[in-house]
């Protein structure tokens, strides 16, 4: 019976370590407590809830880096349920399944994939290459083209008390305002507010329906507990929340309200999208 018990300890004690460590540095804290927390201590929180959402800036390298690494030392943990991604869309699922089942990955993978051009690979890869290799299924997250072609025409009606508050449609116009470097017209920016709060139906739907524990890689504002896909999932009847790790460069401001935890890593120079931005839009209109 001792040996026995030992035996137990030593098992739940390899169950608990994270063999590899993350390859990026960075704070990490919890911040419903305010603690910092190391990798190992979040990867144990993270291997809790039934489903998780992870924030990130679609640009960052790093942050794609550690999404491959906490996906590896999730399933370390406990078995991983499914992976599901924004940038998949319903109309590449078969493709994705037909991969996954295959003897081996093919030579082309982008190309059997279907992958849209807009994600870029080379930051996206490493993530997609390994869940194709795993037991779970990968799953689409995101709208088909048609869908949000549908929504922008004729934006629907939103059920759902915490997603039509005022607050939550201003943060999200303001964001959208400034991610098109306040270049839209404000005629388009209802219709705009509606695929983006479409999305982040779609995106709760499909998390809600898959096999648990469920992940979710998305961008940072779908990610928020405050504006995106959480309040969705309680609009829904879902009885609590998905958790949510926001993946953020330092110097970024979240709280509380916006996520559980925050992984700060280290600020890297972006390109200016306005002024390319701008340049196109001077070459559409001459």
């Amino acid at each position: 019976m001792r040996l026995m018990m030992i035996l137990a300890v030593l098992m739940l004690s390899a169950c608990q370590h994270v063999s590899v460590p993350p390859p990026i540095v960075g704070e990490i804290r919890d911040l419903r407590t305010g603690q910092t927390l190391t990798a190992q201590e979040l990867v144990m929180r993270l291997a809790k809830p039934s489903r998780l959402i992870v924030g990130e800036q679609h640009d960052n390298r790093d942050h794609h880096a550690l999404q491959r690494w906490l996906l590896q030392a999730l399933g370390e943990q406990r078995p991983q349920g499914s992976l599901l991604l924004e940038m998949i869309t319903p109309d590449q699922q078969q493709r994705v399944d037909d991969v996954r089942h295959a003897s081996t990955l093919p030579a082309d993978l982008p190309d059997a994939l279907a992958w849209e051009p807009g994600w870029d690979w080379n930051l996206y890869g490493p993530v997609v290459r390994f869940a194709l290799t795993q037991p779970y299924p990968l799953l689409a997250a995101n709208l088909n083209t048609v869908d949000v072609r549908a929504f922008y025409a004729q934006p629907p009606i939103l059920s759902g008390a915490r997603s039509n508050t005022a607050s939550v449609k201003a943060e999200l116009l303001t964001q959208i305002s400034e991610s098109h470097c306040g270049l839209l017209p404000a005629s388009q920016m209802p219709a705009m507010l509606a695929v983006q709060q479409q999305r982040d139906r779609r995106m709760v739907e499909r998390l809600l329906a898959a096999p648990t524990p469920a992940l979710l890689f998305a961008g940072a504002y779908h990610a928020r507990k405050d504006v995106g896909v959480p309040i969705h999932a309680l609009d829904l009847g879902a009885s609590e929340a998905p958790t949510v790790l926001m993946l953020v460069q330092q110097g970024s401001e979240v709280t509380a309200a916006m996520a559980d935890y925050v992984w700060y890593t280290p600020a890297t120079p972006a390109p200016d999208y306005c002024a390319e931005m701008r340049k196109t839009l001077s070459k559409d209109n001459e």
